[in-house]
């Protein structure tokens, strides 16, 4: 297996959840790794979902994280 196929199958075997464990749909929360929610402040989690929730208000699917909070994320994905 090559570097790129061993990273997305590790990628794939993390624990990715809410900070609420209910759908993101329902909520309109972000998607994280469970150790990317462990790295994270109160205010940075609550934060980064005001961010994916002001987003799904506009019709987007995909919206960015807040900078500050992508970096520190960033090695969690």
């Amino acid at each position: 297996m090559k570097a790129p196929q061993r990273s997305l199958s590790d990628w794939g075997r993390q624990n990715w959840r809410t900070a609420s464990g209910k759908p993101s749909l329902k909520t309109g929360e972000r998607y994280l790794p469970d150790m990317a929610f462990k790295g994270l402040t109160k205010a940075e989690i609550a934060a980064t979902n005001a961010a994916k929730r002001a987003g799904m208000k506009a019709g987007k699917q995909f919206v960015s994280q807040p900078k500050s909070i992508a970096k520190k994320t960033a090695r969690y994905r």
